[in-house]
């Protein structure tokens, strides 16, 4: 699908584009039974991933209810996902009570977790990232789950590697990335428990015109700030693609769990993509540091064995975020910190 230079203003019609179900989620969803719930459907995956089921559900003709877990801290955000036909529901999943309370689902879309703010409070990312996980797979010990997880899991590899595998051993750096691999280690625990069908999607760099590492760069070159290359390649996708393999991802759970990396297959130099910032927003990028031989990346080999390419290739999308910020397009106001390399948010 080309980028054709349209995009759209408002969070409402972004979300709308994002969450347009590829013909590998309807064929999914049209032999996939019961309701599903989207557990942290409040974050920034949240509402795209709830819109796509709703509507994939819809043009499959399945009556099946999508359900939406969060503190729900916005209230706008609720109000949208419910004119979308979203059952929202207030919940801490941190409180096991709360979670016991929540109403019956066959498929769970796990999106929980904890990143920035870690440095400060290693805790609260802990207990996010590796204790809500044990009171869902609890609560839906007889369910299936497609839990997000993240490539920071694994530790830097050199460049020319071609990007960690699924077979990479684990061995992150700081608190969050090694929260994440408790994350993953409590949904196998309770995988081999229970039995119970589980998936886990490392995920690096989903990219919506509103936030993501792309726009991090763009922005940057926009106002004349220094982009830091010390972390000097990154992979990113779509995420509406990232959405739409999460959600194909119930073909393959299991238990013990399966575990995919989801990105995009292009390893992609961040000089690179601040020079075609540059061209696109008529400014000459202001570059700061050195690249090191190392970086966060992934192999999505298996990803496209399973689903294909993605929509959108890594040129289309810089286009796609050059554009909104031409545009002067809304923003989460939620930076990535792609360039840290300590671990440490």
């Amino acid at each position: 699908m080309e980028f054709n230079g349209q995009i759209p203003c408002t969070h409402e019609a972004i979300d709308e584009w994002i969450a347009d179900p590829t013909p590998g989620v309807l064929e999914t969803l049209g032999r996939t039974g019961g309701d599903f719930m989207v557990i942290g459907v409040g974050g920034k995956m949240g509402a795209s991933t709830a819109l796509m089921l709703k509507r994939g559900l819809d043009e499959t003709g399945q009556k099946a209810r999508v359900y939406g877990v969060s503190r729900f801290s916005d209230p706008a955000a609720r109000e949208r996902l419910e004119s979308y036909g979203v059952e929202t529901v207030s919940a801490d999943v941190l409180e096991a009570e709360a979670v016991n309370q929540l109403p019956d689902a066959r498929n769970i879309l796990f999106l929980v977790g904890q990143k920035f703010g870690t440095a400060g409070n290693p805790e609260a990312t802990w207990a996010t990232n590796a204790v809500a996980p044990a009171f869902v797979c609890e609560r839906y010990r007889n369910s299936r789950i497609v839990a997000l997880s993240t490539g920071c899991v694994y530790p830097f590899v050199p460049v020319e590697s071609g990007g960690a595998t699924e077979e990479t051993p684990m061995g992150p750096s700081g608190d969050y990335a090694n929260s994440c691999v408790g994350r993953e280690r409590v949904f196998a625990y309770y995988a081999g428990k229970y039995r119970l069908p589980t998936a886990l999607v490392r995920l690096n760099y989903a990219i919506d015109p509103r936030y993501g590492v792309l726009l991090d760069i763009g922005m940057k070159v926009a106002a004349g700030e220094p982009v830091a290359v010390d972390t000097g390649w990154v992979n990113y996708i779509w995420q509406g693609d990232a959405v739409a393999r999460s959600i194909q991802c119930f073909d393959h759970v299991s238990s013990p769990p399966f575990v995919i990396n989801i990105t995009g297959p292009e390893t992609m130099a961040v000089r690179m993509i601040a020079a075609r910032f540059g061209e696109l927003l008529g400014r000459k990028p202001v570059l700061s540091g050195t690249e090191s031989p190392t970086a966060w990346l992934s192999n999505a080999s298996l990803s496209m064995k399973l689903f294909g390419q993605p929509r959108y290739d890594a040129e289309e999308l810089i286009r796609i975020v050059a554009e909104h910020i031409r545009q002067g397009g809304v923003t989460l106001g939620k930076p990535t910190h792609f360039e840290a390399r300590s671990g440490q948010f």
